[in-house]
């Protein structure tokens, strides 16, 4: 891993275009910036390789302008959406890179556990709020997540989404949801990783994933709950677990 250097991003990978996989911006064209590092450690983190520190010397510290030039190069200077996903990516200083690339016309898509609060929240076109729900094996501190709506202030669309393993997690989205009636909800059937060191980290659990997507469409049909929208991982389902999709 490159040093990381006073106000430059801790890059993971940055490739695209590619559809977006998940939520509310499911099948639109984005680049991706990748960030690495979380303070999170999620039991099925599906992005090992911009957390575990077995990946570090792959990480790279990138000034705004280096970023800028491959999102640019990538895009061909066409302006599209930019997600930006980790890890976490509320960690890293972005509000320069934003700023950047809203001057060209593109936009930016962020999306957060909800541990960290930024100022620059505000700037962004799209802000994901993904609280892990217990099968993570993480908690959810309501304090710091308010404090993330509050710095976002109401300027991007912002929503929530939430991956739903069993019926704990159902419950625990059912519950955040009413916390946060202003916020539509995406829910997404939980995809089981491979553990790192496997042989074949792009293999996914199809039968498995796909029995647990009928059982979410299933629960919230079952419980009238309209509001909430029901959506696999595109990309997954493409080209399983594989990085760099």
């Amino acid at each position: 891993m490159s040093k990381q250097q006073s106000g430059d991003v801790l890059i993971s990978e940055i490739f695209g275009p590619t559809i977006q996989g998940e939520g509310a911006l499911i099948g639109q064209p984005s680049i991706f910036v990748r960030t690495g590092g979380c303070d999170y450690r999620c039991s099925w983190c599906d992005s090992l390789h911009a957390v575990e520190s077995a990946y570090r010397s792959d990480w790279r510290s990138m000034s705004t302008q280096k970023i800028w030039q491959k999102i640019y190069e990538l895009s061909g200077g066409v302006p599209l959406m930019v997600s930006l996903s980790g890890g976490n990516p509320a960690i890293q200083p972005f509000g320069e890179l934003i700023d950047l690339g809203h001057q060209q016309g593109y936009r930016f898509a962020l999306e957060t556990q909800g541990s960290v609060a930024k100022h620059w929240f505000c700037e962004l076109d799209v802000l994901v709020l993904s609280p892990k729900p217990p099968s993570s094996n993480m908690e959810t501190h309501w304090n710091s997540f308010n404090a993330c709506l509050e710095a976002a202030g109401g300027k991007p669309q912002s929503l929530l989404k939430i991956v739903v393993f069993d019926e704990l997690d159902y419950a625990y989205a059912r519950d955040t949801a009413s916390r946060y009636p202003q916020l539509p909800v995406y829910l997404q059937p939980g995809n089981h990783t491979p553990p790192p060191g496997d042989s074949d980290q792009a293999a996914i659990d199809l039968a498995g994933l796909n029995e647990r997507f009928d059982w979410l469409v299933a629960k919230v049909t079952a419980d009238q709950w309209f509001e909430a929208r029901v959506l696999p991982q595109l990309h997954v389902l493409l080209w399983g677990n594989k990085r760099g999709v």
